[in-house]
């Protein structure tokens, strides 16, 4: 037909070959550089400053395991404020974030605790640390000071020097009654009294001091530990959170109060004398050490 431009006729473009069906390709991904099983875990995980970006999770035992997921507990709440900001470990399992706001709240609102001091809970990703605790490492343990929140904000540099205030006599491994208060009490046994909770370290006497105080309902005392140290702050350690798959409780506190007769031991002078276990420096804890699932949370970016 007159007018039309040349081109190809319908039999050479039936000839352009159809496009060959090609399979998906799954998008590329880099695999975690391997972590050397023979470094020290310690400065592996005092290294990292941000949580590794994994679905929460306690990997591991207290004192040999790490943390996947974590949350920092802000450092400024209505009743709380964290200490010693610059160490960076302000880092639990949500488990553990939830637990001491709801506390805090809780004891300032029923107890005539005006809020917590908050310590050391756990660096980001969990695991042991270059300086201080043996636990702490997988997102469930947090110190709080028994010194309560003053009336207004601290600056940063205080929280740096401001020292916590013991609760014995200078000197002695009694309970200060200047320091001590009915408060200091009523908020150990709230935190006690939380399902939540497997176990709160303090100090023999701060122990001792509890059991004499507590009237009525008195199982709150089993979660109540005593143990060395632990007269400036008291140590709350949660339960593996349900679901915890790799998370290794401890077996549970020994039936009782743990008043009377099991606090002999520890008000004895048997606990303090020098010890003859040799005093050199600890094997340090390798990668090797821990849960294998720890190195991926160390890479994971």
């Amino acid at each position: 037909m007159a007018g039309l431009a040349a081109g190809p006729g319908l039999a050479a473009l039936t000839d352009v070959p159809a496009p060959v069906p090609r399979p998906d390709v799954p998008p590329q991904t880099l695999a975690a550089p391997p972590v050397d099983q023979t470094s020290v875990a310690r400065f592996a995980f005092g290294a990292r400053s941000e949580p590794a970006p994994l679905s929460a999770r306690a990997i591991g035992s207290y004192a040999r395991g790490c943390l996947a997921g974590a949350v920092a507990l802000p450092v400024d709440g209505a009743t709380w404020q964290v200490m010693r900001l610059s160490r960076n470990r302000n880092w639990g399992h949500p488990a553990l974030i939830a637990f001491l706001e709801d506390l805090a709240r809780a004891g300032a609102a029923e107890d005539g605790w005006p809020g917590l001091l908050v310590g050391d809970l756990a660096q980001p990703r969990g695991g042991p640390m270059v300086t201080g605790h043996a636990s702490h490492q997988i997102g469930l343990d947090a110190d709080i000071w028994l010194t309560p929140m003053p009336d207004r904000r601290l600056s940063r540099q205080e929280r740096e020097e401001l020292s916590a205030i013991s609760m014995l006599r200078d000197g002695t491994r009694q309970i200060d009654p200047g320091r001590w208060t009915e408060a200091h009490a009523r908020i150990i046994r709230r935190a006690a009294l939380d399902e939540r909770v497997a176990r709160i370290f303090v100090h023999p006497a701060i122990k001792d001091q509890l059991c004499r105080w507590a009237s009525g309902d008195r199982s709150w005392l089993r979660r109540v530990r005593p143990w060395y140290g632990h007269h400036y702050h008291f140590h709350v350690r949660l339960a593996c959170p349900p679901g915890s798959v790799g998370c290794t409780d401890q077996d549970p506190p020994p039936a009782g109060d743990g008043c009377g007769d099991a606090m002999a031991w520890w008000l004895s002078d048997e606990p303090w004398r020098p010890s003859d276990r040799p005093s050199g420096p600890r094997r340090e804890v390798l990668m090797s050490d821990l849960p294998a699932a720890c190195s991926q949370v160390l890479v994971a970016e």
